[in-house]
């Protein structure tokens, strides 16, 4: 029970941290690129960050900041070939040349993932503990399945 507590009090303090280091860079941002020499301004910046930063500089007080975007530019996810694809290159950079994923796990990953390589990657990695932990071989759909359910019941 205790290590619960503890890993809910580090937890909320890692967001609050994250939270506050976030405030105070984009606050940085705000104020260099409302500095301007002339008619153009002394550098260029480049922001990159996963889909939800997209989400989070249309609201609130990243607002301020996304309004002064010039150029905007979203990849695409993977497509399930794409994420087949993915997760074989990792595995030969591993080592592993056989097929260690069957067809169903990678299309169940794919789906939950939606094609997101963060996210693909974190549920592979879990599949094959999950696998792993059950004695099997390989990744099959069902070490994924479980896997999915464990993470994304609260989603």
């Amino acid at each position: 029970m205790e290590s619960v507590k503890t890993y809910e009090r580090r937890s909320t303090d890692e967001e609050k941290l994250t939270s506050r280091t976030c405030s105070t860079t984009t606050s940085s941002m705000r104020i260099l690129t409302n500095y301007e020499m002339g008619s153009t301004t002394p550098f260029a910046m480049l922001l990159i960050g996963q889909p939800t930063l997209r989400k989070r500089m249309k609201h609130g007080v990243l607002a301020t900041l996304d309004q002064r975007i010039a150029i905007s530019c979203q990849m695409p996810t993977m497509t399930k070939k794409e994420t087949a694809s993915y997760i074989k290159h990792h595995l030969t950079i591993a080592g592993r040349q056989d097929t260690l994923f069957s067809d169903d796990a990678v299309e169940l990953i794919h789906l939950t993932s939606r094609g997101l390589p963060r996210s693909v990657d974190n549920i592979a990695w879990q599949s094959l503990i999950a696998a792993l932990t059950e004695e099997k071989g390989s990744v099959d759909e069902s070490s994924a399945h479980v896997v999915i359910i464990e993470t994304h019941a609260t989603e």
